[in-house]
């Protein structure tokens, strides 16, 4: 009786192994072949709707793997892998997705033919370190300059958003940029308003609040800004504290001196503006304007002390928002109003409202060395606007990367070709034993990023690797003209992809498929106790 236990304890472990392989690959072609359709600028959007039926459209897969409701475990483990790389590097959510599914179902067909999981595993990793080596040979070093630069944004927007589209926000992404490079000074604004064919770069800022009092000027030229944060308003204080008073007069004397305090703050600001608004020199020269922005509160006879001198204040700004105003117009933010002299001031040629509705947004534009500037991104309603907010700052990220990187990788899938190429021909020879297995699964696998690219393009996926391949034996970078279906060289047309990229692409395919592959059980964790044969 003992004999025959020892005989299917073996058999039952082989099964809970091949059943927890299969859940692992089933889980990661599953998930590839939904974000498979997002992929290259031929792409479909998907829509996701939530559970108040909002709608989202999108071809990120960033977005769509963060907002998708995965019960596969394993499905659920490469979404959050894939998410981290969005984080880490701002791009190539979709290709690890595809990666890690074609690795998975490589793997499969070796192991169906009785290849053990640690030796493909094995394979795996020789052929990552491999690619790795491959990708610092491959990346060309580029002279950065803008034309360069726009080719870039345009290879990152062109795969989410419509080509027009791409084409006229990629000159803004690069221009948008400033020196030292930091994404946190290219404020994102929306406004739904128009078509998307008009979002636009803003060398400047745009709040998205106006003037709080009717008779304030609703545009103002040639303004000297004072960036505050003073409260222009009775204030509690932070303590519990309270006004007690016997009679109306002493209540009434309460009141007049905490206005007369507040009063006294609004005048050394008024002053100011008399003192610098008067100096004009000669007839011709412009009249001078004054704008303050605070980012506390202004109550309402402060308000109308600032509109009777033709004063354009705004209050409680964003404490981002200050911080770019000053990088923006220049000058000194203000947390008192004793010392103030011309010096601290910031400067702007226009600053004016624009009221859309019920929303007002104010533009401070014509500024001299803006550091700071604002990306206006317009749209007919709220999931375009979202969806072009999404491309943004992976385009953002892509020209980032490339001015860190300062190499380039050509891109239509010509790195995944040559590095297959290079993989199943001299790296294979010097691999030894079984390892050549995986080292082989790995390089079928890279060519899912061509193979889906041609898919999504409309063209016949086997005549296209075919001709890839042998354009590349030949020595040259290739990769597949969407228009065409052809291969041709990527550099010349100036598709570019972002080397780290690639490189975190690797990592982060290999490293999950392997542990994948290592998986012998799934187990479903919780308080409930083991059973005597050891499953839960």
């Amino acid at each position: 009786m003992s004999s025959s236990i020892e005989l299917i304890n073996p058999k039952a472990e082989s099964v809970r192994r091949a059943a927890a392989l299969q859940v692992n690959t089933t889980g990661a072609m599953g998930l590839a072949n939904v974000v498979k359709g997002n992929l290259g600028p031929r792409g479909t959007l998907k829509m996701l709707v939530d559970g108040s039926g909002q709608i989202k459209m999108t071809k990120d897969g960033k977005v769509l793997l963060s907002e998708m409701q995965i019960q596969n475990p394993t499905a659920a483990m490469i979404a959050r892998t894939a998410v981290a790389q969005d984080d880490q590097v701002g791009d190539g959510t979709t290709s690890v997705v595809l990666l890690v599914g074609e690795l998975l179902k490589q793997a499969d067909r070796y192991i169906s033919e009785g290849v053990h999981p640690t030796v493909i595993g094995e394979g795996f990793d020789l052929a990552k370190k491999e690619a790795l080596v491959f990708l610092d040979t491959f990346k060309l070093p580029s002279k950065l300059d803008r034309p360069t630069l726009i080719n870039v944004a345009h290879t990152s927007l062109a795969t989410k958003l419509h080509a027009s589209l791409a084409k006229q926000l990629a000159a803004d992404v690069v221009d948008a940029y400033r020196d030292p490079i930091d994404l946190h000074m290219v404020e994102i604004m929306k406004m739904q308003h128009r078509t998307a064919s008009e979002t636009q770069l803003v060398r400047g800022l745009v709040m998205d609040h106006g003037a709080r009092h009717p008779d304030m000027p609703k545009r103002v030229e040639n303004a000297f800004i004072l960036t505050l944060n003073v409260s222009l308003e009775y204030e509690k204080t932070e303590v519990n504290s309270g006004f007690f008073y016997s009679s109306a007069e002493q209540r009434e004397k309460l009141i007049e001196s905490e206005r007369r305090f507040v009063d006294a703050k609004v005048k050394k600001i008024v002053e100011l503006k008399n003192l610098v608004c008067d100096q004009v020199v000669g007839g011709s020269e412009k009249p001078k304007n004054f704008v303050v922005i605070n980012q506390k509160g202004i109550d309402p006879l402060s308000l109308d002390i600032l509109a009777k001198n033709g004063i354009f204040a705004l209050r409680r700004a964003k404490r981002r928002n200050m911080e770019r105003l000053q990088l923006i117009c220049g000058g000194v933010a203000q947390n008192s109003v004793d010392d103030l002299t011309p010096d601290i001031l910031g400067w702007a040629g226009l600053v004016y409202e624009h009221t859309l509705g019920e929303e007002k947004y104010t533009f401070v534009e014509e500024v001299k060395e803006p550091k700071s500037v604002t990306l206006l991104v317009k749209g007919p309603n709220a999931h375009t606007i979202q969806q072009i907010q999404d491309a943004l700052r992976d385009g953002l990220r892509a020209v980032k990367n490339a001015l860190e990187d300062e190499v380039l990788i050509p891109g239509a899938g010509a790195f995944e070709v040559a590095c297959a190429g290079h993989l199943s021909g001299p790296v294979k020879k010097t691999a030894k034993g079984r390892v050549k297995m995986g080292v082989q699964a790995y390089a079928d696998a890279l060519l899912i990023i061509p193979k889906t690219l041609a898919q999504n393009g409309g063209f016949d996926v086997q005549d296209v690797v075919v001709a890839l391949q042998d354009e590349q034996a030949e020595g040259n970078t290739v990769g597949i003209d969407l228009q065409s279906g052809e291969p041709f060289d990527p550099t010349v047309e100036g598709i570019w992809d972002n080397y780290r990229v690639k490189r975190q692409m690797l990592h982060s395919c290999s490293v999950i498929a392997v542990n994948l592959l290592s998986t012998d059980e799934i187990l479903r964790a919780g308080r409930s106790s083991l059973k005597p044969d050891g499953q839960s």
